[in-house]
């Protein structure tokens, strides 16, 4: 269980690390405060995730499902430090609008919720791969190195160290067995670290530097701050949050065979809601499910919520030890490049596995299907695509799973197909194939 949740927490921890890293670096934090908001968001992001595996009441979709920072607030809390007069209440007023935004979701949570029953195969399959083709290319960035600007990125030593690693992974995926298997992710990892060391791509830095023991001291960079146009932007953030959030909910719940419905979804909107509220307490930004810890599911078939749980502690106790949360930071990014290959690979699969149940023999579905994925893909082939917007609409844009998820919903409609597949009088599972599907004879 132990193992398993490392992996976890290796597969994600780059994706948690890098938007207080980002957000710091605009705001003018020292070293030692970047380590500090580093720190404070994964602590926060284990204190989500337990939220959300083992949850209370009516909170926590209790999923195997991993909570960190969202990517989605990079740019509007970018945004946000630079329209800030004074550097020193950039970090507040971003901690005020997370903590309403956080509000916000967690009332909005059984309402939003009830989009599930516009979520039939077709839909969640094209969305679920989505979420596997739209984080491939954090993938392939990893696996260049870890400085766009540098002379060796996309280096053959990185292409290489990406390669190995992915080879490894596969290697030990194809003729190991039992534990050894299910952890074959960390073990690549751990393998091409090593395979790193003399090739000196490996720092060391960040252990040497880090402290042993720390807390996270609730307001450290001060009280809250509300501002009506930073909060209007996380609401924003929060929707967007919330959209990939049922998307990724519906993805681990067919692969774990127990599909979300609606109850689920608005339980695990509320773990997010909650978690983002309480977040900026100990100076932690908003939070949402990871996707990328969905492949790792996908991949190993450990479905247990409870060793996701053990990935939270392990996040809380990096919190409490940033010496211990520098280590992870030793993995190189090509290394973590190429296990993200196998990882985020397989939630595409996963997608594509639903999407053959959806009946694309059927017209509709294939309209559908071509649509929503050549809309989500626009960020990913056309990054610029939507340059001529407002930045607030950006936010929606510019992520091709919010804007999928959209178009397949929409379109669904358009076709009303559940008024077609279903009678008035019956209830169905959202999740579950039409009768005329059931009744294809097989060929």
């Amino acid at each position: 269980m132990a193992a398993s949740g490392l992996q976890h927490v290796a597969a994600m921890y780059a994706g948690v690390v890098a938007p207080p890293l980002i957000v710091g670096a605009a705001a003018g934090l020292s070293g030692s405060e970047l380590t500090f908001l580093t720190a404070a968001c994964l602590f926060t992001a284990g204190l989500a995730t337990f939220l959300q595996t083992l949850g209370f009441w009516k909170i926590g979709a209790r999923l195997p499902f991993v909570n960190g920072v969202t990517f989605a607030g990079v740019a509007p809390m970018t945004a946000i430090v630079a329209s800030t007069k004074d550097e020193n209440d950039a970090l507040p007023v971003i901690f005020g609008a997370v903590v309403v935004a956080g509000v916000l979701g967690f009332v909005a949570a059984p309402f939003f919720s009830k989009a599930v029953r516009f979520f039939p195969p077709a839909v969640t399959g094209s969305v679920i791969t989505l979420i596997g083709v739209s984080l491939l290319p954090v993938a392939f960035g990893w696996a260049q190195g870890p400085d766009p600007t540098a002379h060796d990125y996309g280096s053959p030593t990185f292409l290489g160290l990406a390669g190995t690693t992915l080879v490894i992974v596969l290697l030990l995926r194809r003729f190991t067995h039992g534990f050894v298997k299910q952890i074959a992710v960390l073990l690549g990892l751990v393998a091409g670290t090593l395979v790193a060391i003399p090739l000196g791509s490996t720092d060391f830095t960040p252990v040497a530097d880090a402290d042993a023991v720390g807390f996270p001291a609730p307001f450290h960079f001060g009280a809250p701050q509300f501002q009506l146009a930073a909060i209007l932007s996380m609401c924003v953030v929060m929707v967007v949050s919330m959209t990939e959030s049922t998307a990724d909910m519906l993805a681990l719940g067919e692969i774990v065979e127990r599909p979300a419905d609606e109850r689920t979804i608005a339980a695990g909107l509320r773990a997010d809601a909650l978690g983002s509220a309480l977040s900026p307490l100990f100076n932690g930004f908003m939070c949402s499910a990871f996707a990328q810890n969905i492949g790792l599911v996908a991949m190993t078939r450990i479905r247990s919520r409870y060793v996701v749980a053990t990935g939270g502690g392990f996040l809380v106790l990096m919190g409490l030890c940033p010496m211990a949360a520098s280590l992870i930071a030793v993995v190189p990014r090509p290394v973590l490049g190429g296990a993200g290959v196998v990882l985020f690979g397989s939630v595409a699969a996963s997608g594509i596995q639903t999407l053959v149940r959806a009946g694309l023999d059927k017209d509709d579905n294939v309209l559908i299907v071509a649509v929503s994925l050549a809309v989500g893909i626009i960020p990913i082939t056309a990054p610029d695509f939507y340059h001529a917007f407002p930045q607030t609409a950006r936010i929606v844009l510019d992520s091709g799973i919010s804007t999928g998820c959209v178009t397949a919903v929409l379109l669904n409609l358009v076709f009303d197909h559940g008024g077609r597949r279903r009678d008035a009088g019956e209830v169905t599972h959202p999740m579950e194939a039409g009768e005329d599907l059931k009744t294809v004879p097989a060929h």
